[in-house]
């Protein structure tokens, strides 16, 4: 099998980064999933939410990976918390992560590191037992309730706390890193769903235990999803596998997962198949599948460390000084402190020494004074691991074995975990591989699986779409039920085996009990305490309730033997959890039923088309007949009833109805049918007791108070820490120029006494005192330095915002000016222009009443036809462009007088209140409080810019209807009266006019007087051009009018001319001629009375 092509960075991130978030519902808009690695001695989690795919949360220093640990902080007042938390008595401060461990040598009973391995455990297994060992300060007892590990503690609770679960303990790392993820994905967004990773080996008990754990922490749990299976998720997410629908081979990859507390290997198989989409369509989707897994519990990074611990325990009990002042080895073990040292420090050593030939390290006072130093070397180390070295290569084996392949079918393995990447563990692999051709390290062995949980999480929420990627999980262990039949004697049957895969599909199980009963579903499972042999660990119990009168109820009514009843019952593993689920439970039997008749034959005999046997009636006989066969029909029909219980007791009157439609009725034809009646169960959870609702409200309601008190402090420490960090600003204020010039002695000297009581108080009685204290004393502090600060920063500010006000003031009245002088001279020229149009028209009219009508004789038929020299002259002296630019008049204003009022009026009030406050202002001293303030200032000039911007934006309308009119008007004048455009009009297409686009406020900020300046300089300029453009195209309308006249001038000459001509070729036409000159002349006449209108208009 080839080997699958590494990946591009764009194919590893297009499958699983497009994570359409956008898409989701509008309720799920903002929901976030997490992905959590519950790791032995790290716990790492990968937030998913849209905006965010697959995000690492960072830790408070900002890590990766947070340690597994929880801390209780004793106090000085720690004799007096307890479990009256609801008395308002507080609980002790908790740390998480590198700073719980931070002070485990100084309170190793109240330190709880590496807790993953005891969940689900009794108190008395060898686990729990080896723990306690290790970790001899912390008080190990079982729960009162669960009898599973529970911790006591030390000193930082009284005796009469209830002990902590280790679920409970659990449950607080995984709140603190919600909080992260939380913080993580924004304010307001909470983080509640979950996948959770777990070892394959973890039995149904332990995985009850972290779904358990989560519940508590908040968390509503996905799904769990073994390590191995997260891994090669992940590594299928940028991967496309052989298609074994197209006859691909499928590839066969094994996960080695070696962690802080155990050995892990998984068998996977990667293949691809093509399945029933949508309608007509299909789809190829990639499948991963566990289908073998081996492991070692105890084999792990946290074993090797404790191989160091007891080197280092014995070179210590050996070296001279421990002798001579008596130490024992065994003593030495069971002290917390030194434990703790000695624990932190073998975790050091062992990374040093996988990259290294030899290290070192050196305790101060490591047990009762005496100093030691410690040397090793990697040889000495692999000596000390041989043992474990075995065993690395075992737990391939079982996988091997577990899947039915040989190493051979296997094409690489996938290191993941911290402790595989250990020199002699890689040698290990490679002496059990054959060499090293097959381990493969192109997947992150530390963040592979949280990424595959954090994938697995989004595939799941409803939120998310993803890559298909269909995953099955493995059984792990062989599972089963055993029950007792009604005489007495006990039956047992495996349902799955170890490679069964969760989720698949149900199994159908028959029993011969016709009786209530129960059945216990169990896991095999090791046997504890040894290492051979196996137990049936109890799962869950099921129990009938109507069994009993279910199968009375066939015999009785549907006559059904009892012999031959039987009890199905359908049953699978989920594939979330492993847990079994009951998907029906019903008792069944064949019983004789009558057949019923069917639709279509109901409305044959509706029509008289019924069966072949039914006779018609006839004649007079049919009543008579009919009455007979409906006695004895009626009788049958009772008979029959009684045997079957399908038919209801009002058949009596429709049986007789049908008996009385047919002669020759025939009792009913009966079949065979299958009758099922569903049983009623319960399904309740066996094995270590579960809580009691109550107590689960118990404990949740203690750990929200314990996170209350959580709250309550951090809000008291930054009380605290504020007040006191005043207290040092303080210092330093009153030593300042510019507080000194503004605050008055008086002012300083109570100040500074104020102060150094603060300071005192907070550092002798008010170290204990509640948050409201420290507030009350910064706000007293807060109170004198206030107004002396607001003076400091007004007196800094003030002027450089008057001087910007002014400038504003002073730009808006020049502008205003300018345009109400605009206005006036547009007005002036255009009533100018109206008037002396008014004077011309009444002149015309007094002319053309009393001017007589010129004489019907002329004094020559030429006259007319030469050309005006004085009037010519004086035309072509004055400049065409010129001479419309005086016609035209000034340019139209963009604004009116309306328009300008209101900033007009705005400036007006602010110049005056300006003047007014400027005068107070200049009376005042530097140690007065100011009459003038900022934010009056920048309110004035928050209304003048306002102002503006509103003016503008008038401008700019005013200027589109204005252009928007001068096009219709344009389009108007170029239409003939018929509706045609005139030949002498066309002309080019305008130049399209420049846009001004206006975004006020796009960026938060308003535009500044030089930006409104510009904008107002682009419209005029837009109009200047526009301008220039009508005056060139009036110039070329004018010019071809010329030519026009010219031609039409010329056209009357040669008429007049022929007219001549023919008056003196014939005579006795002459009149005929001058007549017809007169009519041209008059139509001439009206052609030019035409043209000049026009011109005019």
């Amino acid at each position: 099998m080839a080997r699958p092509r590494p990946p591009s960075p764009s194919a590893l991130l297009l499958p699983l980064l497009l994570l359409l978030g956008l898409l989701a519902p509008p309720a799920l808009a903002v929901s976030a999933v997490l992905g959590v690695d519950l790791g032995t001695e790290y716990i790492k989690a990968a937030l998913v939410k849209p905006g965010i795919p697959l995000q690492i949360v960072l830790t408070k220093d900002s890590r990766r990976k947070e340690i597994s640990a929880v801390t209780f902080k004793p106090s000085s007042s720690s004799a007096g918390t307890g479990a009256a938390a609801g008395a308002g008595v507080a609980f002790p401060e908790r740390a998480y992560g590198s700073d719980a461990m931070a002070l485990a040598a100084r309170f190793p009973g109240d330190v709880y590191p590496n807790l993953k391995p005891l969940l689900g455990l009794p108190a008395g297994s060898a686990e729990v037992g080896e723990y306690a060992r290790r970790h001899p300060a912390l008080k190990v007892e079982a729960h009162r309730t669960r009898g599973t590990a529970a911790f006591r503690s030390a000193g930082a609770f009284a005796d009469a706390e209830e002990p902590w679960m280790v679920e409970e303990l659990l449950a607080m790392e995984l709140q603190s890193i919600r909080a992260n993820a939380e913080a993580l994905a924004g304010s307001g967004i909470s983080v509640r769903s979950a996948v959770l990773t777990v070892p394959a080996f973890y039995t149904t008990e332990e995985k009850r235990a972290v779904e358990l754990a989560a519940e508590l922490a908040g968390f509503k749990v996905l799904s769990l999803i073994s390590d191995g299976l997260a891994v090669g998720l992940h590594y299928a997410t940028s991967r496309q596998f052989p298609n074994v629908n197209e006859g691909g081979k499928p590839e066969y990859h094994m996960v080695f997962d070696m962690g802080a507390g155990s050995t892990k290997a998984t068998v996977l198989r990667f293949q691809s198949r093509t399945v029933k989409d949508v309608g007509k369509f299909n789809k190829t989707v990639q499948e991963v599948q566990v289908v073998g897994s081996g492991w070692d519990r105890t084999l792990g990074g946290d074993a090797l460390n404790y191989l160091i611990v007891d080197d280092m325990i014995a070179q210590f009990a050996s070296s001279p000084k421990a002798k001579q002042a008596g130490v024992d080895a065994e003593a030495v073990k069971a002290h917390g402190r030194t434990i703790a040292k000695l624990t932190k420090e073998a975790e050091r050593v062992r990374h040093v020494l996988s990259a290294n030939q030899n290290t070192q390290a050196s305790f101060e006072g490591l047990y009762d004074d005496i100093d030691f130093r410690y040397k090793v070397t990697r040889a000495e180390f692999e000596e000390m691991a041989t043992s474990h070295a075995e065993r690395v290569g075992v737990a391939v084996q079982n996988a091997l074995t577990a899947a039915g392949i040989e190493l051979k079918d296997l094409d690489s393995v996938i290191l993941h975990g911290g402790a595989s990447r250990t020199p002699f563990v890689q040698r290990e692999l490679e002496k059990v591989l054959g060499g090293g051709d097959k381990i493969r390290t192109n997947v992150n062995s530390d963040e592979a699986a949280v990424f595959g949980a954090g994938f697995r999480a989004a595939e799941l929420s409803p939120s998310f779409r993803v890559k298909e990627i269909r995953v099955a999980e493995g059984a792990a262990y062989p599972a089963g039920m055993k029950w007792k039949t009604d005489d007495g004697k006990e039956r047992r049957q495996q349902l799955w085996t170890a490679a069964s895969h969760l989720g698949a599909a149900a199994k159908e199980v028959t029993f011969t009990n016709r009786e209530d009963f129960s059945v216990t579903f169990y896991q095999t499972v090791p046997a504890p305490g040894s290492d051979a042999g196996s137990v049936d660990a109890e799962t869950k119990v099921l129990t009938t309730k109507n069994l009993t009168a279910s199968v009375a109820e066939l015999v009785e009514k549907h006559k059904c033997e009892k012999a031959d009843i039987r009890l199905k019952m359908g049953v699978r593993l989920a594939s979330d959890n492993g847990e079994v689920e009951v998907t029906k439970v019903a008792v069944e039997c064949e019983a004789d039923v009558p057949e019923k008749e069917g639709f279509v034959d109901g409305v044959k005999n509706l029509f008289g088309f019924g069966k072949k046997e039914q006779q018609p009636l006839k004649g007079d006989e049919s009543s008579k007949e009919a009455e007979v066969e409906a006695e004895t029909s009626s009788s049958s029909s009772v008979t029959e009833s009684s045997a079957t219980t399908s038919t209801p007791a009002s058949s009596s009157t429709s049986s007789w109805a049908e008996a009385s439609s047919s002669a020759d009725a025939k009792p009913a034809e009966k079949k065979k049918e299958l009758v099922v009646i569903r049983v009623q169960f319960t399904l309740e959870k066996a094995g270590i007791p579960q809580l009691s609702k109550a107590d689960l409200t118990a404990v949740k309601d203690r750990l929200k108070a314990f996170e209350a008190s959580d709250r309550a402090r951090r809000e008291r420490e930054e009380a605290l820490n504020q007040l006191e960090g005043f207290t040092y600003k303080v210092r330093e204020l009153v030593e300042k120029e510019d507080f000194i010039k503004h605050s008055t002695a008086e002012e300083r000297a109570t100040l500074e006494k104020k102060n150094s009581e603060a300071s005192d108080w907070l550092y002798g009685d008010g170290a204990d005192a509640p948050k409201e204290e420290f507030k009350s004393k910064l706000k007293e502090l807060q109170a004198i330095v206030g107004p002396i600060q607001k003076r400091i920063d007004e007196a800094a500010k003030r002027p450089e915002l008057v001087k910007g006000l002014q400038e504003a003031l002073k730009s808006t009245n020049e502008f205003v000016l300018d345009m109400k002088k605009k206005i006036a001279e547009y007005e002036a020229f255009h009533a100018s222009k109206s008037a002396s149009a008014a004077s011309s028209t009444s002149t015309s009219a007094e002319e053309a009443s009393t001017t007589p009508a010129p004489a019907s004789t002329s004094t020559g038929d030429f006259d007319g036809l030469e050309d005006d020299e004085t009037s010519t002259t004086t035309a072509t002296a004055q400049d065409p462009m010129e001479q419309l630019a005086k016609e035209r008049g000034p340019v139209p204003p963009l604004y009116t007088v309306e328009d300008l009022r209101e900033s007009e009026e705005l400036y007006a009030s602010i110049s005056a209140w300006l003047a007014e406050k400027l005068a107070a202002q200049d009376q005042l001293g530097p140690t007065d409080d100011p009459v003038l303030l900022t934010s009056e200032l920048t309110e004035k000039r928050e209304r003048l810019d306002k102002a503006g911007i509103d003016l503008a934006m008038k401008g700019v309308r005013n200027f589109e209807r204005r252009k928007d009119g001068g096009s219709k008007t344009a389009k108007g004048k170029g239409k003939g009266k018929g509706g045609k455009a005139s030949a002498g009009s066309a002309t080019k297409p305008a130049k399209p006019a420049q846009t001004i686009k206006l975004r006020p406020g796009e960026d938060g900020k308003m535009p500044s007087q030089e930006e409104i300046d510009e904008m107002l300089k682009a419209f005029a300029k837009e109009a200047d051009e526009a301008k220039k453009a009508d005056e060139q195209q009036q110039q070329e309308e004018g010019q071809k009018q010329q030519q026009q006249e010219g031609q039409q001038q010329q056209q009357e000459g040669q008429q007049q001319e022929e007219q001549q001509q023919q008056a003196a070729e014939q005579p006795q036409q002459e009149e005929q001629q001058q007549h017809g000159a007169q009519v041209g002349e008059e139509q001439g006449q009206e052609k030019k009375e035409e043209q000049q209108g026009h011109d005019e208009l």
